[in-house]
């Protein structure tokens, strides 16, 4: 009995001073990292849902995103407001930055296009059932201001459907603007709110407002917007990296199907 009982003891003797603990390493936290995109206002839902994904797929990233009229943005860049990526609802915003020096020459890249589109409110207090219509009397029409992207393709519009809707219809449609707005969002929520008879916006805001009624524009007489995107070069970007890494995500097929949801048309 004596044997046994030894043995137990140098067992457990060796079982508590054995074998050395394994150590593990613990997890590398990613450090934190805050990207920040200025976006034009009509990409306000398709950006913020991109914006999900490419937190997902880089885990301690965090998107700010500051939207509003391009020209405003490009303002705000030009003043020195602090960014890493811009999204433009048209060229000419992109190229003042280019032409600043904000930009890189050549590497800004179109990564989606737009359409335009007449809004209502939906109980159409105006009974509107066609283009034509813009330009009765007593209509309230809401419009970008003209220095906005959206106020610049909606007089481009006009012009267009001038010969086709009789001489004088832009004339009588922009007597009836009862507000410019600073960008296509404030058109929106003016028709919202039953302020205006009607707004002409793009199509994603249309698609983004599914209780609105719309007009939809024939596509011979139609503005298509272009939506160029570039990384800024200005001194207080912070992770150019970073930035390349989310223009690559908004070309990506997960990028392009979120903004082909929202209303935006592919490049062609």
């Amino acid at each position: 009995m004596k044997r046994f009982g030894i043995f137990f003891l140098i067992a457990a003797l060796l079982s508590g001073c054995g074998a050395p603990a394994v150590r593990t390493t613990p997890a590398v936290t990613p450090e934190p990292q805050t990207l920040t995109v200025f976006a034009a206002a009509s990409l306000t839902n398709a950006f913020g849902e991109i914006g999900k994904g490419f937190e997902a797929a880089h885990p301690g990233v965090s998107l700010k995103f500051n939207f509003g009229g391009s020209q405003a943005l490009r303002t705000q860049i030009e003043q020195g407001a602090q960014a890493d990526v811009f999204a433009s609802a048209n060229t000419k915003e992109m190229q003042a930055l280019v032409t600043g020096g904000f930009v890189a020459a050549d590497s800004a890249k179109t990564f989606a296009t737009n359409r335009l589109v007449v809004i209502l409110p939906a109980n159409n207090p105006a009974a509107l059932a066609n283009l034509a219509d813009l330009g009765n009397p007593g209509l309230k029409l809401v419009l970008a201001a003209k220095e906005v992207p959206a106020g610049n393709y909606a007089l481009q519009l006009l012009d267009q459907l001038d010969p086709t809707l009789g001489s004088g219809y832009k004339q009588r449609v922009l007597a009836n603007v009862v507000s410019y707005e600073n960008d296509v969002r404030q058109v929106v929520a003016k028709v919202q709110l039953g302020e205006a008879d009607a707004g002409i916006v793009y199509q994603s805001d249309a698609v983004a407002t599914p209780e609105l009624k719309k007009i939809e524009i024939p596509v011979e007489n139609n503005i298509i917007a272009k939506y160029p995107l570039a990384a800024l070069e200005q001194s207080g970007a912070k992770s150019p990296e970073l930035a390349q890494a989310f223009i690559s995500y908004v070309f990506s097929s997960e990028g392009q199907a979120i903004l082909q949801k929202w209303g935006f048309l592919p490049v062609k």
